[in-house]
């Protein structure tokens, strides 16, 4: 798919928004922008989730989720990149669920109701997923809030189960980023928290993406 001159639209957590990297420009969206020509729409949030959420969040902003924020997000663009997933594994008190969910309040369910919200106001967009990337915690039994959670590897799982049945493609950077953080060397150059992309996690994002598109 060439993308010079379209609309690309991201909705996305901390590393959308940019969280990590040493100024805005450096972001892996106006990178991929840079790189493809595209007019990029950032809705990336820090700390949001797919899913909702039952109890508030001690922080406001991360009850803002991509769900919700469909509503605001500009109708006439070309394509759209949901980048998320990993905040409801960190944080969230959303359970996992499972494939036949269709509730805002499981992570399973809120991916179907996320897609389908999407794919219903951009019925004639390219709609691209993306994975989670690995994290250092990623292992974890016991999130932020002390709840019980499935390790992320279960919630990419989700991701690419729903977003397959919606026929949607996918940028499985889970599997295929390069980025590694309990390597040592790649996550001091890449994730240095352990999370969050360096300039340089996002331009390998942005590479890797662009290509995503022009396979298309």
């Amino acid at each position: 798919m060439e993308i010079a001159g379209k609309t690309v639209a991201f909705i996305g957590d901390s590393i959308t928004e940019g969280v990590g990297v040493s100024e805005i420009s450096k972001r892996y969206t106006d990178v991929f922008g840079a790189l493809t020509g595209a007019v990029v729409l950032n809705y990336g949030i820090s700390g949001t989730r797919i899913a909702k959420q039952k109890n508030p969040s001690p922080t406001e902003q991360w009850d803002l989720d991509f769900i919700s924020r469909v509503d605001v997000m500009d109708r006439f663009a070309d394509a759209v990149v949901v980048f998320g997933g990993t905040n409801d594994f960190g944080h969230g008190d959303a359970p996992l669920g499972k494939f036949t969910d269709r509730t805002e309040y499981t992570f399973y369910g809120a991916c179907h109701v996320l897609y389908r919200k999407l794919i219903e106001k951009y019925p004639d967009a390219e709609i691209v997923i993306v994975t989670p990337l690995h994290r250092l915690s990623e292992s974890a039994e016991i999130n932020e809030y002390g709840l019980p959670c499935a390790p992320l590897k279960k919630y990419v799982e989700a991701i690419r189960e729903v977003a397959e049945y919606y026929s949607l493609p996918l940028l499985d950077l889970y599997k295929n980023s390069g980025m590694q953080p309990s390597v040592e060397i790649l996550r001091e150059k890449y994730m240095p928290d352990g999370l969050h992309p360096s300039d340089a996690g996002a331009e390998k994002i942005a590479d890797k993406l662009r290509d995503f598109f022009l396979s298309l």
